[in-house]
């Protein structure tokens, strides 16, 4: 089990870490909800458990955003609100189940535990885009029927970018979800791979991998809305 935890208060965030610690499961622990939502998408957690009240974005902000982008994992939400109408918007939102504060974490763990059986929905194992074929089975990636060799790199890259067709990725994202959180995030490693990747995959006439300036990449068909390099 991996759990992501984002909580403010160091004396809640610590007390969930150790209790699920004790329990042998691996705990990543977060204060502030940029962070954590950065880490909820670069990372693989079974259960993400998110305080509402966080500095600067709000949980309710991260659920909302999270959501927006796709992610599917469970997310428990650590409400101080009791009243129904308050609950009724957190699942609403997004949220999964819900904890109200104060809380015992005999209650915490047993509803963790319940969204963590959950199964997974199944994925198609195939990306497409345009002409672009991924099969993260086999892991071939293919444009136009002919197939494209890649590095492991360029592999995850792409893929990154596909599971994501047609949303802008910052270069951050990218650089966290393919090399991990702690990575050096003035490095250009991200711009060297796209390159790569544009000249393995992009030399049909029709341009997949598009550049958004001052904010990242994004893969889609071309259009003619807005200026994409």
């Amino acid at each position: 089990m991996k759990i992501l935890v984002i909580e403010d208060d160091p004396t809640v965030g610590q007390f969930v870490k150790r209790g699920f610690e004790e329990q042998r499961w691996r705990v990543d622990l977060v204060d502030n909800g940029d962070e954590g939502e950065a880490r909820a998408i670069a990372e693989e957690y079974d259960v993400v458990i998110l305080d509402m009240r966080l500095p600067g974005k709000s949980g309710a902000r991260v659920l909302q955003d999270l959501r927006a982008r796709g992610f599917e994992r469970p997310v428990l939400v650590l409400t101080a609100q009791d009243a129904v109408d308050a609950k009724v918007e957190t699942l609403r939102a997004g949220a999964d189940d819900y904890v109200t504060k104060p809380f015992a974490f005999e209650e915490l763990l047993a509803r963790v535990e319940a969204l963590a059986r959950r199964p997974r929905a199944i994925a198609s194992s195939t990306l497409r885009v345009a002409d672009l074929v991924l099969d993260a089975a086999t892991r071939e990636v293919t444009r136009a029927g002919k197939l494209v060799e890649l590095t492991p790199k360029e592999y995850t890259v792409l893929e990154y970018l596909m599971r994501h067709a047609g949303r802008v990725m910052s270069r951050t994202l990218i650089t966290e979800y393919a090399w991990g959180y702690h990575f050096d995030p003035g490095t250009n490693i991200v711009d060297v791979v796209i390159n790569h990747l544009r000249k393995k995959i992009d030399f049909a006439p029709k341009k997949l991998i598009h550049t958004i300036r001052g904010v990242g990449y994004v893969i889609r068909e071309e259009s003619t809305a807005g200026k994409v390099g």
